[in-house]
């Protein structure tokens, strides 16, 4: 029996502008309350932007940050960063790869130089609700709990393959490709934070289902008793998937937990 539903966001709970069946949502909403079935958002994404979808659900949990901050909009649940010191050799090391854009993720806000293109940072406003442009990284005064990184989408495997020899023991690169790169925490990644939810509330990972498309979604798909991958998912995620789902244009989460709650009727 699924006592925990969990949704990547982009590519996999959104449509590509970033909006969702909100009504066909809300009815199955209502299924969840009466199963007493928990509905968590795991996304790389933060916190701030992430709750900014469901502010009439106040009872969402949010595995945010790939894992890293873990919370609803009462209560920390986990809240797990890097130390200073790490956080100084990881921009360190990121210094010698040319063409980076980088965001520090802390869990007040992340930061962008101020020194950035206007445009980038433009639309990284997007995706992060709580944005700071600083004039040097080293003055941020907050809870780092990952990177992010944009390149050239042409050069994201290359690069990830490289940062991986470059932040050995420090940082775990992570990507769903086309240009962007999050630098995690060592062992920390959406089943990590699933897990440690799970002990919290008393549900274990076998008793989760959860949705993804990306490669910071393989673990969670993998590792919980129910992983759907999206139609249009990585081969890597569809290959250690249970099962999938219609792409996030045709809103394959919904469709499927709607067959999935029939099903168990």
């Amino acid at each position: 029996m699924i006592k925990l539903i969990a949704v990547d966001m982009d590519g996999t709970f959104l449509r590509d502008d970033m909006s969702y069946d909100e009504s066909k949502f809300a009815a199955l909403q209502k299924q969840f309350k009466q199963r007493k079935i928990r509905f968590v958002v795991a996304s790389g994404n933060q916190y701030f932007q992430l709750k900014s979808f469901f502010k009439t659900y106040p009872d969402t949990i949010y595995v945010a940050e790939n894992g890293a901050y873990i919370r609803d909009q009462q209560n920390i649940y986990a809240l797990h960063s890097f130390s200073p010191t790490i956080v100084t050799h990881i921009l360190n090391d990121l210094a010698l790869v040319a063409n980076l854009k980088i965001i520090v993720c802390g869990q007040k806000s992340a930061y962008i130089l101020a020194s950035e293109d206007p445009a980038y940072i433009t639309k990284m406003r997007q995706f992060y609700y709580h944005l700071d442009l600083v004039d040097d990284f080293s003055k941020i005064d907050d809870h780092i709990v990952k990177f992010a990184i944009g390149c050239p989408p042409e050069k994201t495997d290359a690069i990830v393959k490289q940062l991986q020899t470059l932040l050995t023991g420090l940082a775990e690169p992570t990507s769903s490709g086309h240009g962007d790169i999050d630098p995690i925490q060592p062992g920390m990644n959406k089943a990590a934070g699933l897990k440690e939810l799970g002990s919290i509330l008393g549900i274990d990972l076998s008793e989760m289902c959860a949705f993804g498309d990306g490669g910071n979604d393989l673990e969670m798909i993998r590792e919980v008793g129910l992983g759907v991958a999206m139609q249009n998912a990585q081969l890597a995620v569809k290959a250690v998937s249970d099962d999938q789902t219609l792409d996030n244009q045709k809103q394959g989460v919904l469709v499927f937990l709607d067959q999935l709650l029939k099903s168990q009727n």
